[in-house]
């Protein structure tokens, strides 16, 4: 195979596989061309996957392929006609190449050490554009990491599986981007978004966040739980939708990732009226990098 043919694993490593990315870089240096011609396809397949993964998703009707296995399968089939769709005459990645071609300008050469004759220098393809595409799986990939073993740990004590809950703390938190902070700045380990309400008697972070009223975003000031560690946070997260009455039906629909955000959307764990579609899909981003994890 050639360093320019794109493959499945190839395209899906682009954002989540640092090798992948260290490879196209590598390439980039020797081939600018050709490390072009890759990025874009690789571009173009990332693309066409999630344009067919919220096709799928907003089509959805019914429960019957609503499962781990099912959405895992529903994933790599994405993933599979992504890759046939891509790179076709006319397509995305031609439009693409062009753009990032643009990047590569020519040099400055000093003039004692040009020769008549002699092609001008160019740089190196900037990796910048690689980077910011690989950033967001990259930073899913640590979060993951990062908390997998309080989510896993809480799993076994509560029964809720960790994917759920590392993909909401993932949603939440935008994957680490933007944790709760308290007053001096230091983490208040709150991944889920619970505010501290009266019977609260922990410690409090006051942020300002984003509530949907009439489905409309306001920024609003309110006040949230504190904790010590992720763990404590997990442990609280996982008391509250098992003990909770508020959430009793969310506990019935463990075996679908779909049906468990739709009951928190339901119960009003969230304002955002698109909630439990967002949620679902940071549920299978969480296991899907578990099982690459594993």
């Amino acid at each position: 195979m050639s360093p320019s043919t794109v493959s499945l694993g190839q395209s899906r490593g682009l954002a989540a596989d640092v090798n992948s990315l260290n490879n196209l870089k590598a390439q980039a240096g020797k081939d600018q061309k050709g490390a072009v011609k890759e990025a874009a396809k690789q571009f173009e397949a990332l693309f066409m996957r999630e344009l067919l993964k919220s096709m799928r998703e907003a089509t959805m009707k019914s429960g019957l392929v609503d499962s781990e296995t099912g959405d895992l399968g529903a994933d790599l089939l994405d993933q599979q006609y992504a890759n046939q769709m891509t790179g076709l005459p006319g397509g995305l990645s031609a439009m693409i190449e062009r753009q990032l071609s643009q990047q590569i300008t020519p040099s400055a050469i000093p003039a004692d050490a040009a020769k008549v004759g002699e092609p001008a220098a160019t740089k190196a393809v900037p990796h910048s554009t690689i980077d910011r595409a690989a950033a967001s799986g990259s930073r899913q990939q640590q979060f993951v990491s990062r908390l997998g073993d309080a989510a896993q740990q809480v799993a076994a004590e509560v029964g809720i599986p960790a994917s759920y809950m590392l993909g909401q703390a993932g949603h939440e938190t935008g994957w680490g981007r933007s944790e709760i902070k308290q007053a001096d700045g230091s983490n208040s380990f709150n991944v889920f978004g619970i505010k501290a309400g009266k019977g609260w008697t922990g410690k409090v972070a006051e942020v300002t966040t984003t509530e949907y009223v009439d489905g409309q975003p306001q920024k609003v000031k309110a006040k949230f739980r504190a904790y010590d560690s992720y763990a404590d946070a997990f442990r609280d997260y996982a008391r509250m939708i098992s003990q909770s009455p508020r959430y009793a039906k969310v506990m019935d629909n463990l075996h679908s990732a779909q049906s468990f955000a739709s009951g928190l959307q339901r119960a009003g764990y969230a304002t955002d009226p698109q909630y439990a579609t967002k949620l679902s899909r940071a549920i299978n981003t969480a296991l899907n990098l578990q099982r690459a994890q594993a």
